[in-house]
Parts: structure tokens; sequence; C-alpha cells
């Protein structure tokens, strides 16, 4: 049984290298999740896919089903998951292409299902969020980073906004202000389902692109988000595949 299981995001639909060995397609109290569950081998060791926006990317960050999701892994026997994201740069060291580990995360989400606890209660349930993302997973993440030279920022607090749309610039600043250093849209309430499942959950995350006016730019070009997050998708296979070797 896999231990690990990878959250793919924008850019990362499928895993490159994987030796599907089946599909699994669960129903969960919470609907379908958004892709199959692809059991497979990569460097020889065992993993679970899943598709965050579904294999053909269709679906937008406000309408994924995260409860699904997260239930579906849950009980495919998998006890951490590895979160891969797209996401803008804010700060100075969050340039395009680097890859980075955040460790805090601040939710400016609205209207999602955040929580498998809000019926047929017999008390009401908290979790502890202070440390949003599992430290040890992201120790293992940054050595291999460190091991295999990859150009990885090692903390950061990760904006989760709403989407689909990109940001002002006003919101941006805001979000600096706030100490975001880097936003995205399926960070929440992904994190949170996985605390609250008992799973072991952190995030890799992959600079597209500088977020709105940072990095000198006036518009924010899809084709040039495309390609940045293909060269990133290269180094965060490599992560993957090496971390394996780890767990």
């Amino acid at each position: 049984m896999a231990e690990l299981a990878v959250i793919g995001g924008t850019g990362l639909t499928a895993l490159e290298g994987l030796e599907i060995v089946r599909e699994e397609h669960p129903g969960t109290p919470f609907g379908a999740p958004s892709s199959p569950l692809v059991h497979g081998m990569l460097g020889g060791r065992e993993v679970v896919f899943l598709a965050r926006h579904g294999r053909e990317h269709t679906i937008p960050p406000h309408r994924i089903n995260y409860r699904a999701n997260i239930h579906a892994l849950k009980h495919a026997g998998v006890r951490r998951v590895v979160a891969v994201a797209a996401v803008g740069g804010i700060t100075a060291e969050m340039s395009p292409a680097r890859l980075v580990i955040p460790d805090q995360i601040i939710d400016y989400t609205y209207g999602r299902r955040h929580t498998f606890f809000e019926e047929d209660l017999g008390e009401v349930t908290h979790i502890d969020f202070t440390e949003p993302y599992d430290a040890a997973l992201r120790e293992h993440l940054i050595q291999v980073c460190r091991v295999e030279g990859l150009d990885a920022v090692e903390h950061g607090t990760y904006g989760a906004t709403q989407g689909p749309r990109l940001e002002s610039r006003a919101e941006i600043t805001r979000m600096e202000r706030d100490g975001c250093d880097i936003v995205g849209m399926t960070g929440m309430p992904e994190a949170s389902l996985a605390r609250e499942a008992g799973l072991g959950y952190a995030a890799c995350a992959v600079v597209a692109n500088w977020a709105a006016g940072k990095g000198g730019q006036t518009v924010i070009e899809m084709a040039e988000i495309e390609r940045t997050v293909r060269q990133g998708m290269d180094k965060v296979r490599t992560l993957l595949e090496r971390l394996l070797l780890r767990l």
C-alpha cells in the first residue's frame, strides 16, 4: 500500500514516468473526487496520484471538491500528501521558476466547504492549525532540494485566494502587508481538511509568475505562466522521485 499521495495542480495533471498499476474511482460521502486515484510506481516506490483540477484541467479552484479529494486519499490508505501547486511570487525571493516549500498560510477564500465536521455532531470539533504543514514531511522536501541542487526557498507564507481570476495590484499589496510571500488559489481548505483527516500534508509550490504589480510587469501573460510552469514541473518530478526514496 502506498504511503504517499501526490495532488497535482496546474501543470501537473499526470506524473511523467509513473508506471500505472490500477485506477480507483472511489465514491465518498461528499461526492466524487476531482479525478480517479491513480495507483502506480515511481522510481520503484508506490505512490497515489490525484489531479486536483481533473484530468483535463477543467475544474476551477473554487469548484474543486476538496472534501471528496482528501476523503478519498484517506480511505485509500495513504498517510502523507504532497500538494503541488503553481503560484505567483510576491516577495523578492519568490522569482519565477523557483520552488517554494511554504511553512505558513493565510486564507482569503470564501464559500468553500471547509470542514468534515458540520453535520450530525455529538460535539463541535476543532483542530490545531498553528503549524499548517507537516514539519517532518517539509523537512524531507527541503533535504531533497538541497541534495539535488534544486532552486528552492525553504519557507514562506502562502496566501490562498478565491480565483479563478488573478488578483489586482492593490490586493497583492495588501497581501504583502499581511505577510504573504506567494499567492495561489488551491491551498485552502485542502491543508486544513488534511489536518482534520489526520494526514501529514506539505506543499511544494512552483512560482509561475510575478504577482500583479511585481517584477516590473504591467500585464500577466498566460503563455508566459505556462512556459514557466513547465520548467518548474521538471524540478518537481525530480523532487518527488527522490522523496519517495527517502520515505
